[in-house]
């Protein structure tokens, strides 16, 4: 394998561009929910529909969850 010489190594570019990272956690599908909350899938499906379960959004076709509110319902569950 060839090693990196001084003048190998990519210029920085000069850029007035700042990149910022988004500070929300990534979604979860109904199968990381299912994991976290130990129950099967099919469980979900059903509080879904019985507007029971943790709280959910479609996107598009997909259905997903965000973790803050799923630990949140999780949370209530047991007080």
């Amino acid at each position: 394998m060839r090693q990196m010489r001084r003048n190998d190594r990519p210029e920085a570019k000069a850029s007035s561009e700042v990149r910022v990272l988004p500070t929300i956690d990534r979604l979860w599908t109904i199968h990381d929910v299912s994991a976290f909350l130990g129950v099967p899938v099919g469980t979900l499906y059903q509080w879904r529909h019985r507007e029971q379960g943790p709280p959910a959004m479609r996107l598009g076709k997909h259905l997903r969850f965000d973790p803050t509110q799923v630990r949140a319902w999780a949370a209530e569950q047991v007080a």
